[in-house]
């Protein structure tokens, strides 16, 4: 992350990277090798995302209003489908800062590795 812009520093991935490394990643077994290391820090991650979403607004008044608008739509029809319009949209607001602080978390991982190798070197 740099500390001047408080943002993460990542190398540019173009989009035809990304796909390609999602279609890896759905392929075979790393999806779940990834989910059983993610399931270690579960509740810290929980913590994080929960942190990231609220302070990003999206539980904050804006969410409470537009679901207490959904749940009063008086028509059983019209309402289910604000519903599921609503939890698509929270899914992927979720997912969205989900990756966000994955994607931050690597990076994170990634310059310890890069500063305890950069301690050994000197050391050797």
């Amino acid at each position: 992350m740099s500390e001047e812009e408080g943002t993460v520093d990542s190398p540019q991935i173009d989009g035809d990277e990304l796909r390609a490394a999602v279609e890896r990643l759905a392929a075979g077994d790393r999806l779940a090798e990834a989910e059983q290391m993610v399931s270690t820090a579960l509740p810290e991650l929980r913590v994080l995302l929960a942190e990231a979403l609220g302070t990003g607004g999206w539980f904050g008044e804006p969410h409470q209003s537009e679901t207490l608008r959904v749940a009063t739509i008086p028509d059983p029809d019209e309402r289910l489908e604000a519903l599921r319009n609503l939890l698509e949209e929270e899914t992927n607001i979720g997912m969205m800062v989900g990756v966000a602080v994955g994607w931050a978390l690597r990076a994170e991982i990634d310059d310890r590795a890069d500063d305890q190798s950069a301690t050994a070197s000197e050391g050797a």
